[in-house]
């Protein structure tokens, strides 16, 4: 069996990540019997500087067409002044819509050799393994009316409009219950109900979601947003699944992110669609560009993710886990999660040593 990826490697380091994510899972491939087969395409800046526009319809087909896609990063300063219209972050925006990727999973989990690195302590971080459910295609970020506009008096206006229908709440609710039901059947929905009514309309669908379909094996509790962003820095572990709207689900899995030591850490997936689309949760890093300090593990717990929810190799996705461990056991970290007595290597040297493990069957 041959997959067929599409490769978006985007701005920043986007490209010298996902060329380690890309290297290493043509190893695995190897490893376990079936193909892969790359097809770059330019998204974000990399994209509006070559095509003025970006995302462009022959990568919008190319991400259509694959088994799934592998996304880098987008944006940066340089594009900063463009209109909201045509900046690179619009790509990502419009691929999860024209994908139909309503769905965002992502997993923060705290290895033990790195629970140290995080700004907690050890005892409060060590054992944080959570999921975080993120609605990715409604929501303020797609709700209308948007826009700003000029008052009578010469002072501006700015609108985004937050919405929700049940079947949005609805569809993402189950996704969440399911993945509850394959770890540790707990799921913490969270809104901010006390006053807004598009997420009163939240709790209200995902209670009546959980009672009439045959969820009762899974314990549902109800959070406000600030109340779990609290709980998420005091008892991280009390966590299984978090389900939440786009706009919290965005601002909760960063700071999840930094329990694990590092947003570097951190993958994602994107799925609801025929394609998933996975990408590391880090931005751009412009200030780090060429210098060989970013950190792969990202974008190689993102590999795995592929693995397992797009391309049926659930084993060869353990195999990178088990490699990634085993690598940072050892001592091996890049600049975002150094620490005092370890081993600093760069962006490159992690990969490899990622893929000797991997050779290695740990």
């Amino acid at each position: 069996m041959s997959y067929k990826i599409a490769v978006l490697p985007g701005d920043g380091i986007g490209p010298e990540v996902v060329r380690e994510g890309t290297q290493l899972l043509s190893q695995v491939a190897s490893l376990y019997g079936f193909g892969v087969e790359f097809e770059e395409g330019l998204v974000g800046g990399a994209s509006i500087d070559a095509y003025g526009k970006p995302l462009t319809d022959p990568v919008l087909k190319l991400a259509k067409g694959g088994d799934a896609v592998l996304l880098g990063a987008m944006g940066g300063p340089k594009w900063d002044g463009l209109d909201y219209s045509i900046r690179p972050e619009r790509a990502l925006l419009a691929l999860r819509q024209e994908l139909g990727l309503f769905a965002n999973l992502r997993p923060v989990k705290v290895f033990s050799p790195l629970a140290s690195a995080s700004t907690l302590r050890r005892e409060v971080v060590e054992g944080t393994d959570l999921l975080v459910v993120r609605e990715l295609i409604g929501g303020i970020y797609f709700g209308q009316p948007k826009g700003v506009t000029k008052l009578p008096d010469g002072t501006e206006r700015g609108v985004n409009t937050e919405v929700y229908t049940t079947p949005e709440i609805e569809r993402i609710a189950r996704v969440a219950f399911e993945a509850a039901r394959r770890r540790r059947k707990k799921v913490a929905s969270v809104d901010k109900a006390n006053v807004l009514e598009a997420t009163e309309l939240w709790r209200k669908v995902v209670t009546r979601f959980h009672k009439e379909n045959g969820y009762g094996d899974i314990a549902l509790e109800h959070m406000l947003v600030d109340n779990c962003a609290m709980q998420l820095v005091r008892n991280p572990k009390q966590f299984d699944v978090i389900v939440t709207t786009n706009l919290f689900g965005d601002i909760l899995s960063d700071e999840a992110a930094m329990l694990t030591g590092s947003i570097g850490m951190l993958p994602s997936a994107s799925l609801g669609g025929k394609v998933g689309m996975y990408e590391p949760v880090h931005g751009t890093a412009p200030d780090i560009v060429g210098k060989n300090m970013a950190n792969p593990l990202a974008t190689i717990l993102t590999v795995a993710l592929m693995l397992r929810h797009s391309l049926d190799q659930s084993k060869a996705a353990d195999r990178i886990e088990r490699a990634v461990e085993a690598a940072l056991d050892e001592g091996y970290r890049t600049a975002d999660i150094q620490e005092k007595g370890c081993r600093l290597v760069g962006c490159k040297e992690m990969g490899r040593l990622v893929r000797e493990k991997i050779d290695k069957g740990m």
